[in-house]
């Protein structure tokens, strides 16, 4: 007895459902740890289990997210729907029972009004605080052009606390160095 291949369809028994999906998710996550390790990419996979559970992978990187959220927030209007449209078509392909109306990228509209406008509060709380960090860090790289005084002491506080860790670790180092050096001069010392 061999392995063979399974023909893919839909499992009616949860129980078996929810246990293939449990085998086949180690297997999925493993996966995409090791392209975004080998291919040097960035992985973001959300995984929705047939209970409910959701599993949400990052690559590598801690800022990935960040970064293709970013990327796709710089992108032009225009590529972002061309994006969209493919993403749709390839999605058509590996769904049997395609409803048109079913959009993975998009929240639910017709299901939940109250949860369609927690989406978009989230999302605008998100753009306000990306704007937010967007400027302190145009701010960062040219002080010259910082006409408020509040910013200016802002940026001043920022950097005497960073200064200050510096100093903390530094310190912290210095000993850890001095305790080692301690430690071989001693070791020689018994040795001899």
């Amino acid at each position: 007895m061999g392995r063979r291949k399974l023909k893919i369809q839909r499992l009616e028994d949860m129980k078996g459902r929810q246990a293939k999906y449990s085998k086949r998710k180690k297997g999925i996550l493993r996966k995409a740890k090791e392209l975004s390790i080998l291919c040097d990419v960035e992985v973001v996979l959300l995984l929705s289990s047939p209970s409910g559970k959701r599993t949400f992978f990052v690559g590598q990187d801690p800022n990935c997210l960040y970064n293709i959220l970013q990327k796709v927030s710089n992108m032009p209007f225009v590529e972002r729907e061309e994006r969209r449209a493919y993403t749709m078509e390839m999605l058509k392909k590996f769904y049997v029972n395609w409803e048109s109306e079913f959009d993975p990228l998009s929240p639910p509209r017709n299901k939940n009004v109250d949860i369609l406008k927690l989406y978009e509060d989230q999302v605008q709380e998100l753009k306000d605080k990306l704007t937010k960090k967007s400027k302190i860090l145009r701010d960062w790289k040219n002080p010259e052009n910082v006409k408020d005084l509040n910013q200016i002491k802002f940026m001043e506080d920022h950097l005497i606390a960073s200064l200050n860790g510096l100093r903390n670790r530094k310190n912290q180092l210095a000993m850890e160095q001095q305790s080692r050096q301690r430690y071989l001069d001693g070791t020689k010392n018994l040795e001899i």
